[in-house]
């Protein structure tokens, strides 16, 4: 496995992260405990140590079954990051009440990486109004965060006003892949935040799975390559051939697709 350093941070983080956004699920559509965990252990085993998740992510399950799942001593080999649900935040006090309710579904006693979930200019203003920065360094200084970041959807100009106006940030996260360079915060923001010193961790580095499946034409051409490679490998290696990427989280729903990564991260 390949590691890059986690921005600022005194650590170091595999290439590859583990988003527990699309755990493979049963007919009745709950998460498939069995193989999520044992696609987890996989991972672990293998060198990943950066897992994503969220408040909503399967309707609320995912965080309690990490919880479940990273028993046994895994919880200790791995970064967890998970996300404030600010849609839920309607007073201060929100802040603290969804967090504990957070490391409670993950049965421990602190977030490495704490991100606000989703921000956007309608949704961070808000927050800055009831003392968000405030509060995350009070959960820093408490020891029930390491860590402070956000996730974004918004304009370039956004986010640049997001991380300039809090000195704090370790990480962002950002939509980002080789047909998103210039939506949402784009190249310009990568660039930016690496600047800055932050971590960034991409999601959505396959588009949602639509880069898993080649046009014709572009097929033919990566066919001409000395070294074959499915079209998610290329994908996930445009983004680890930018030295400003940290992670690039996948959502994997499958063992399949855990091996090939694992196998793609290594040769990173």
């Amino acid at each position: 496995m390949q590691y890059r350093q986690f921005g600022r941070l005194g650590f170091r983080v595999s290439v590859l992260g583990f988003g527990c956004m699309r755990l493979p699920r049963t007919e009745a559509g709950d998460i498939d405990e069995a193989e999520a965990t044992r696609m987890l252990h996989y991972a672990v085993e293998h060198g990943v140590n950066y897992l994503d998740t969220a408040y909503p992510y399967h309707g609320g399950e995912s965080e309690r079954f990490l919880g479940r799942a990273l028993k046994g001593g895994y919880r200790q080999r791995v970064k967890l990051a998970t996300k404030l649900p600010c849609w839920e935040v309607k007073e201060a006090s929100d802040f603290d009440r969804l967090l504990n309710e957070q490391l409670a579904k993950l049965q421990t006693d602190h977030i490495d990486v704490y991100l606000l979930h989703g921000l956007r200019k309608a949704r961070w203003e808000p927050l800055q109004k009831l003392g968000v920065t405030d509060w995350l360094e009070k959960a820093k200084a408490d020891g029930r965060i390491g860590a402070a970041g956000f996730s974004f959807h918004d304009q370039f100009d956004v986010f640049k006003q997001i991380i300039d106006a809090y000195d704090g940030w370790a990480m962002c996260q950002i939509q980002y892949n080789y047909m998103n360079e210039t939506i949402q915060a784009g190249t310009k923001g990568l660039q930016y935040a690496a600047s800055k010193g932050l971590a960034v961790v991409v999601m959505e580095p396959l588009l949602g799975g639509k880069l898993a499946k080649a046009p014709d034409a572009v097929q033919k051409l990566w066919d001409t390559a000395a070294r074959k490679r499915t079209p998610a490998e290329w994908a996930l290696m445009w983004l680890w051939n930018k030295p400003e990427v940290t992670v690039a989280l996948s959502g994997m729903s499958s063992m399949q697709q855990m091996v090939e990564n694992v196998a793609s991260a290594e040769q990173a």
